[in-house]
């Protein structure tokens, strides 16, 4: 099988058309076509159909262009055993939720820059829910993620990743209210605040309330740490937050009562792709050491710790 038949076939599934393949490419539209007929021509079966003006990949395309991720990151991996001293050279689409971005991926970047010229990193804020389908369709090359004990992600097969640090969260509230432990009944009539675009979450608090004998009420939907804070702050609810981590003026982080919360940060990436040398150069500056998933190192020197 052909291997720059499958890299259109990929290019396909990413662009949506074949003059836009084309135009990527610097090929023609008919050589596209053609190249693609003959593709379907030999695995014997109907790899696109059309979508309007543009196509989309059937079942069995979609299937094959998985097995293609899998196929061409092996033939990059050959070229490099055979060239083990390559430059990692190319632009590295990076995509993770804002403070695995802050604590993970910026501290590194300045070292990457200087060590290996070669790569462009284009970096995008998504929550998990998001940078999972992202790198499924191949929009991404790495994701930084999380997730929650109380509410395990469940990713596509088709990815893989490692964890980059744990750290236990608690209750934030505003400064002047009782230290903790937190016995979370006794905010069963209190404002809750989670995330908007990622049900994580939510998930850890419902099932927090349910453990405890209430349904949260659930009014404010916030990704920003930072504003989480400010809306604590302000009066406007409770939410969890991480423990050990600085906090603006004003507000505390306690333990709770039980059970213990503990959100795990990320790298995720497609299966077979950790050899391509850009992505292997950032994983092996992101993967911790040996031993226990180490806690995280909070860059906010501005802020101030918790009371």
């Amino acid at each position: 099988m052909d291997t720059r038949r499958l890299r259109l076939l990929l290019a396909l599934s990413r662009l949506g058309s074949m003059r836009a393949v084309a135009e990527n490419l610097n090929l023609t539209t008919s050589t596209v076509s053609q190249q693609i007929a003959a593709l379907a021509k030999e695995t014997g079966t109907q790899l696109i159909e059309p979508e309007g003006r543009r196509v989309r990949l059937t079942p069995a395309g979609q299937r094959l262009a998985d097995h293609a991720v899998t196929i061409l990151a092996a033939v990059d991996a050959a070229r490099l055993d055979l060239d083990s001293g390559a430059e990692p050279v190319g632009t590295l689409r990076i995509g993770g939720f804002a403070t695995g971005i802050r604590v993970s991926l910026l501290p590194i970047l300045a070292e990457l820059t200087r060590e290996h010229p070669g790569i462009d990193v284009a970096i995008s804020e998504y929550e998990p829910i998001e940078a999972f389908a992202l790198l499924t369709d191949d929009d991404l090359d790495l994701a930084l993620t999380y997730d929650y004990n109380l509410a395990p992600a469940s990713p596509s097969p088709l990815l893989e990743g490692f964890a980059l640090w744990s750290i236990p969260w608690g209750l934030g509230l505003p400064a002047d209210e009782a230290n903790g432990p937190a016995e979370l009944s006794e905010y069963a009539d209190r404002t809750w605040i989670v995330n908007s675009r990622n049900t994580a979450d939510e998930d850890a608090v419902r099932t927090l309330g349910a453990l405890s004998g209430f349904t949260p009420r659930i009014a404010h939907q916030i990704d920003s740490l930072e504003l989480v804070e400010d809306l604590i702050v302000a009066g406007y609810g409770v939410g969890l937050l991480p423990l050990e981590r600085p906090t603006s003026a004003g507000i505390k982080v306690v333990p709770l009562a039980g059970p213990t919360v503990i959100h795990t940060a990320y790298a995720v990436t497609r299966k077979g792709r950790t050899n391509w040398p850009p992505l292997r150069a950032v994983l092996d500056r992101l993967r911790p050491g040996d031993g226990p998933v180490p806690l995280p190192t909070w860059p906010r020197p501005e802020a101030v710790g918790p009371e």
